[in-house]
């Protein structure tokens, strides 16, 4: 059956007033989390919304397997809510888990039923309330600012009625409801692809590690899955791995392959990618029977709730985040946050290319605030993977480790506002940098200092791909 466009109805309807916190965040994600628990610990009444049973996002219904890095290589730079979360999970996964991992920054394991345990506790620890099964599917204006939100759930429909609204649903699902501007993807709209995720048990860790030291190839199997594809078991597209990150020695999460065409945004899509997306990964794991020593007795165990998105919405900020300021590394005066993730903009189809760009070590750039105010709106925040930013930077800034920070600094500056009665553009700055620096985040050596390395202006190189 066609999907009906043509036709539209009017409906409208009274409602109750279900909420009527300080602070809504939207999404439950790793930025959505650190919101609502910097805004609850600084003494806003805070309520999280998000529309699944569990907290995470990408980490835990995507079951992407690891946590990017933390460091720029040399030290931590994503510190505060973000770190104190990774190493409460490291110590509830049991002594093993936490032994193995205990001094790692970058490429951490997710113990996904152990995560959703830590975000539930230290969410409800920080004082801030829970909403599963929730979606906001319609925002009430009142000028510039938002005056409510229309919420959907087993409850039926009603009313939630905030001073502060943070967006960090993943695709500024908010902010499009609002009526902010926005781009989507690259100049002809094309997309990162999907990846379903999944979770095998039955491996051999030393077995694997073995293989990979015999063949001569990296952990990424780029060798042999070159000769599976040339000999039709594996389909054509990227020529290694994404990360197998090892939950123990014997179960071990994929990030592998490529589900094209996807719009995170449409549920069209997203229904699609799920049923392609699970029909990939019993190719992969033949292959991967086939193949790969130590995968002989893998047992599928657990595959994403929803493909792995990684773009969909850029909003239209008050800055936009580029790549010269990447590249440049460019410390601003209203800095929130460092990042010295990689470019890392996935290949569009399976003939196309990817893009890595790297910093140097030890080096990182700022986030400045003004990329997660959205234009237009004066109580709205956008926090995660969809400020405002060019594409390039989008593919550096997309993942958890710098939700995090942002999250912690977006639910800081709602909790400031809220005291004050203002917008999120009339919070003092050097306050709110003062306030995440005591509460353990990270600004650089000179927070609030502008800074930029001059950099040749011409054609940018990137490296290979990776994750």
């Amino acid at each position: 059956m066609a999907k009906q466009t043509a036709k539209t109805i009017t409906v409208s309807s009274e409602l109750p007033i279900s909420y009527t916190p300080d602070v809504v965040v939207v999404g439950g994600g790793a930025s959505g989390v650190a919101a609502a628990m910097a805004a609850a610990r600084n003494g806003a009444d805070t309520l999280l919304i998000e529309q699944r049973g569990y907290l995470g996002g990408m980490g835990t219904a995507a079951l992407v397997p690891a946590f990017c890095p933390y460091s720029d290589g040399e030290k931590p730079i994503i510190r505060g809510i973000g770190l104190d979360l990774l190493n409460e999970m490291k110590q509830a996964a049991g002594d093993a888990f936490h032994e193995r991992y205990k001094e790692q920054l970058d490429w951490v394991p997710i113990d996904v039923e152990t995560l959703k345990r830590v975000y539930d506790q230290q969410v409800l620890e920080s004082g801030a309330k829970i909403l599963f099964h929730t979606v906001a599917d319609q925002v009430l204006l009142e000028g510039d600012r938002i005056s409510g939100l229309v919420i959907s759930n087993k409850s039926g429909r009603s009313v939630v009625q905030a001073k502060l609204y943070i967006d960090a649903s993943g695709d500024a699902d908010l902010a499009a409801l609002a009526g902010v501007p926005f781009q989507t993807g690259g100049e002809n709209g094309e997309l990162q692809p999907g990846t379903m995720c999944y979770l095998v048990t039955g491996a051999d860790k030393a077995r694997f590690d073995q293989f990979c030291q015999d063949s001569g190839q990296s952990k990424q199997l780029d060798k042999t899955i070159v000769e599976a594809q040339q000999n039709g078991d594996l389909p054509e597209g990227r020529k290694r791995v994404s990360g197998i990150a090892w939950i123990t020695d014997s179960i071990a999460g994929f990030n592998f392959g490529h589900i094209f065409g996807i719009d995170g945004t449409s549920a069209e899509d997203l229904t699609h990618a799920a049923i392609e997306g699970r029909k990939l990964i019993d190719v992969q794991i033949k292959f991967l029977r086939k193949y790969v020593p130590g995968f002989e007795n893998i047992h599928l165990v657990h595959s994403g709730d929803q493909i792995g998105i990684r773009e969909t919405r850029r909003i239209a900020g008050d800055y936009t985040l580029v790549v010269d300021d990447f590249i440049s590394m460019r410390t601003f005066e209203d800095d929130i946050a460092r990042n010295a993730y990689f470019i890392d903009i996935h290949l569009a189809n399976a003939s196309s290319t990817m893009v890595i760009k790297h910093l140097p070590k030890g080096k990182s750039h700022g986030v400045p605030y003004r990329c997660m105010l959205p234009q237009g709106k004066s109580n709205l925040i956008v926090a995660g993977r969809s400020v405002s930013s060019d594409r390039p930077v989008q593919g550096s800034l997309r993942v958890m480790p710098n939700c995090f920070a942002m999250g912690q600094a977006a639910g800081t500056a709602a909790a400031m506002a809220s005291v004050t009665g203002a917008g999120f553009r009339e919070v003092n700055i050097p306050e709110l940098q003062r306030r995440l620096v005591e509460q353990g985040a990270w600004l650089g050596e000179n927070p609030g200092k502008v800074e930029a390395v001059t950099v040749a202006s011409g054609h940018i190189e990137y490296d290979e791909e990776s994750n």
